[in-house]
């Protein structure tokens, strides 16, 4: 939100200072040629009245994009200027700019007796500008009933000025504090009204302000998407002013932690300090930006960093008398302070404190707070405070923006977990629950809606809990489905035809091949390195902005409430095992035979850190001479069955088995486990994922695609031969295997075959890719298809791997292609060695043309494998998900 000068022509002031004057509302139109023209006045000698103005000009650009000290030398200079002039309006107007640049400065009480001093000396429409800037003011502080009666005071005395410009803002501003006190529908009718009048100005820097509080605006009514895209969109408008953005920063950090992309937040607030510091900023906005990094640091998992932002925000926000923004940081200080293990009496009685005065603020974060003392209380078994403050808690569960409610329901399963209600936690759970599944209906791009899960977390963890200790093995199946791989349960929304993203998409796709070839030849080009990197953020960017357009079909699982009676239906004569974590602990759930069993795994840690073992022996296994490593390897998958199977791994009978893993065990090859090696294996990311895959027809007509990209060490030797096993296949060669070829046959085929080599990004994993003859084919490409193939095998490293994200969500190629109607993949979840490879797949396709399953096939496979070690570790590297 920006304030510039007065648009309309002074009391006082003769029409030949028109030119002069109108210098103040072009800061907000042209920031740049204002700035230039102002100096230019001063280089004239001008009049004491013209200095007056130019020096106001110099000193609202500095205050807003530059240096705090200029800027109130300047606007000091301004305001003697104007009583030089003996223009009470002039001096008025100076000191409404001033006060604004003293609060921002941190000079709360000077600022604040600026605007006394400026509503003495105005009059009529100068004094509604300085109380409007002193409305924006204390809106700033915290201070959010005086700035309303303030902006209401201004409104109708400019509207009677038929004063357009400064009307507008006092519209946005009267919005942008009903937000702040939690009145979303009055703030989005003041913001239509505000826009309406934009549009009849040239006021561009108003403009994009208003863009930013659309997009605030959005966020508040729970709608992540148009947030993002709306602040975007007043990012590029600022860029074009080459103007800072450190509001937009704050508020999109925001968004962002909302989205569940904490670590981002993080990373673009840090980045925000350094350039307000590097340029003398305002302290006011440091002091918000160390609150959102703080906040960021916590909600990504590392409380040091929360309480180190937090402490400084929280005494720069003491110093700048900011009581409302001070009660924020210290609420973010507690929470990380809790998030390390601490609890104390005095931690409760601080936090009870917090939520009172954030309560009488009316500020949306009283139940956080309330929610805060329940639980710390809990912690010290204090159950009659812990009682009493998630009672008040759980009032928000009935109204306001769905995070707001989750906040509500969590601190009511918290009560009724606190009072030995089972079914009221369960009923809380599952209340809580349904919200964030229905907010995430409302994110189109697949990231968003597995990123979202994390917030449902502590819910479904609960339920798990209570159905661990009350009911039986089959309840806490259901409840570990609740929220399991539920972004895989609908495709991502695609938007119809976007040529931004197409145009974009490609590009990256010529930028990333000019890259790789680079790096291939040893002559890395920065220049290509961070294109690819800018254009991946666009890509991604529009990605982001994409809504979820219907409901979840009949119900929030993409169809039926999951049914362990249809699943065990389903299974017949197989088994399905199903890991569940609570405590850090793994939970069997043996599904089979009719019924559910449990059966006590091992530590989770534990068996991440021997998958671990098992990764690093198989990448030395894919390497010629490596064949001592082999009883290493194996003595480790015999130990990650005894943590992840214990007693369950001698009741699995004799049939096809589907192992359902966490998302953080996504990279065990199962294979590799001694009661596993001899079966029919295949693995799902949820059993209702596995019962989807097993309804999936496959497509008419029964096409196959064979696919044979550049830079295999084989050059995919697999695909002649394979092709021979089909009657008229698609077969795609290097040259001729361009992404939008590719894709073209992939659309509905029954069969794929992808001979590529293929890159995991742990950092950006929808960038994952297979090397095509042009370039990357990412997971973003793969979303675009309308129907992924029936079964699809991805014959090179690392295909499988995936990045675990949100509560237990998994994000890579093989969960692309799984909600897109693919009912079956084999993948590697390793490196792999591309001449053992082939012999493997050769054996794969004799089985599937033999009308077999991928899992049947793959067991056949590498039974039929040389017994060496390097053939033996390429087999256990490769895994069937789905059911096909």
């Amino acid at each position: 939100m920006w304030h510039a000068g007065p648009s309309t022509t002074i009391r006082g002031v003769t029409a030949g200072n028109d030119s002069v004057l109108e210098l103040l509302p072009m800061v907000f139109a042209a920031p740049g040629d204002a700035l230039s023209r102002a100096e230019g006045v001063l280089d004239t000698d001008p009049t004491p009245l013209h200095a007056s103005v130019a020096h106001q000009v110099i000193g609202i650009w500095q205050r807003d994009w530059g240096d705090m000290r200029l800027a109130l030398d300047h606007l000091r200079r301004a305001r003697d200027l104007a009583a030089r002039a003996d223009s009470a309006e002039r001096e008025a107007d100076v000191l409404g700019t001033l006060g604004v640049a003293l609060v921002h400065a941190g000079r709360t009480r000077q600022g604040l007796a600026a605007f006394e001093r400026g509503v003495e000396r105005g009059s009529g429409h100068t004094r509604a500008r300085v109380l409007y800037r002193r409305a924006y003011s204390l809106w700033v502080l915290g201070h959010h009933r005086e700035a309303l009666e303030d902006v209401r005071r201004t409104i109708p005395v400019l509207r009677q000025a038929d004063d357009v410009i400064w009307t507008a803002r006092a519209l946005t501003l009267r919005a942008t504090v009903h937000l702040a006190l939690g009145a979303v529908e009055r703030a989005e009718a003041d913001f239509t009204a505000a826009e309406a009048l934009w549009e009849t100005t040239g006021q561009e820097h108003d403009k994009a302000d208003a863009v930013e509080s659309r997009g605030l605006a959005a966020f508040r009514s729970g709608d992540v998407p148009a947030a993002l895209r709306l602040l975007d969109e007043a990012e590029e408008r600022y860029a074009k002013l080459g103007t800072p953005t450190f509001m937009l920063n704050i508020r999109r950090c925001e968004v962002l932690m909302a989205a569940g992309l904490a670590p981002e937040a993080l990373a673009e607030a840090d980045a925000a300090i350094g350039v307000l510091d590097g340029i003398g900023g305002q302290s006011t906005r440091k002091a918000e930006l160390l609150l959102a990094a703080a906040r960021a640091a916590r909600l990504a998992g590392d409380p040091g960093t929360a309480i180190a932002r937090a402490a400084v925000a929280e005494r720069l926000f003491a110093g700048q008398r900011r009581t409302w923004w001070e009660t924020h940081a210290r609420l973010v200080l507690i929470e990380a302070r809790v998030a390390t293990g601490r609890g104390s009496g005095r931690l409760v009685a601080d936090a009870a404190r917090l939520a009172e005065r954030l309560a009488a603020f009316q500020a949306p974060a009283a139940p956080e707070a309330w929610l805060l003392a329940g639980r710390i209380a809990l912690g010290l078994n204090w159950t009659t405070d812990a009682e009493r403050y998630l009672r008040i808690a759980a009032r928000s569960r009935r109204s306001g923006p769905p995070l707001a409610r989750m906040t509500g329901w969590a601190a009511q399963a918290l009560w009724a977990r606190a009072t030995g209600s089972g079914r009221g936690v369960l009923e809380a759970c599952r209340r809580g629950l349904d919200v964030l599944d229905d907010h995430r209906t409302t994110l189109g791009a697949s990231e968003l809606r597995a990123r979202a899960t994390a917030q449902g977390a502590e819910l479904a963890a609960l339920a798990q809990e209570v159905s661990l200790e009350r009911g039986g093995p089959r309840q806490l199946l259901v409840w570990s489905e609740r929220w399991r791989a539920t972004a895989l349960a609908t495709p991502p929304t695609r938007p119809p035809a976007d040529p931004a993203l197409l145009s974009g998409l490609t590009a990256f796709r010529v930028i990333a091949a000019r890259a790789e070839a680079a790096r291939m030849d040893g002559r890395p080009v920065p220049t290509l390195e961070r294109e690819q990197r800018r254009l991946e953020r666009e890509i991604r960017s529009r990605t982001l902005h994409i809504r979820g357009v219907s409901p979840w079909g009949g119900d929030r699982f993409g169809g039926d409430r999951f049914d362990a009676g249809r699943l065990l239906e389903r299974l017949g004569e197989g088994r399905l095992v199903e890991l569940a974590v609570l405590d850090g602990r793994v939970q069997v759930l043996l599904c089979g035979g009719g019924r559910v069993r449990r059966f006590a795994g091992g530590l989770l840690a534990e068996a991440e850190r021997e998958a671990e073992h098992v990764q690093a022996g198989l990448r030395r296994l894919a390497h010629p001479g490596a064949e001592a490593r082999l009883p290493v390897v194996e003595a480790a998958g015999r130990k990650l069955e005894e943590l992840l199977l214990g007693e369950a791994a001698r009741h699995l009978g004799p049939g096809p088995l589907v192992m359902v893993p966490p998302a953080r065990l996504h990279r065990v090859p199962w294979a590799l486990l001694p009661s596993l090696r001899e079966r029919v294996v295949s693995v799902s990311p949820s059993a209702s994922g596995w019962l989807r895959a097993r309804a999936t027809e496959p497509p008419p007509g029964g096409r196959q695609v064979l696919v044979r990209g550049p830079g295999l060490a084989t050059c995919g030797a697999e695909v002649p031969e394979v092709a021979g096993r089909y009657g008229r296949p698609i077969v795609l060669e290097q040259e001729d295997a361009h992404v939008s070829r590719v894709l073209q046959e992939l659309d509905g085929a029954a069969l794929a075959h992808i001979a590529a080599h293929g890159v995991f990004r742990g950092d950006s994993p929808m960038f994952s890719s297979l090397r095509m003859a042009d370039g990357p084919l990412i997971v973003h490409d793969f979303e675009r298809l309308a129907r992924s193939p029936y079964r699809i095998i991805l014959s090179s490293c690392d295909t499988a791997r995936l990045a675990s994200v949100g509560a237990d969500e998994l994000l890579g190629l093989v969960t692309a292609l799984l909600p897109l109607g693919t009912a079956g993949v084999v993948a590697s979840s390793a490196p792999v060695n591309d001449a053992a490879v082939v012999p493997l797949m050769l054996a794969l396709h004799q089985g599937i043309s033999a009308g077999l399953s991928l899992g049947e096939a793959l067991r056949d496979a590498r039974a039929a494998l040389p017994d060496d070690a390097l053939h033996q570790a390429t087999g256990w590297a490769f895994t069937a998900f789905g059911a096909a």
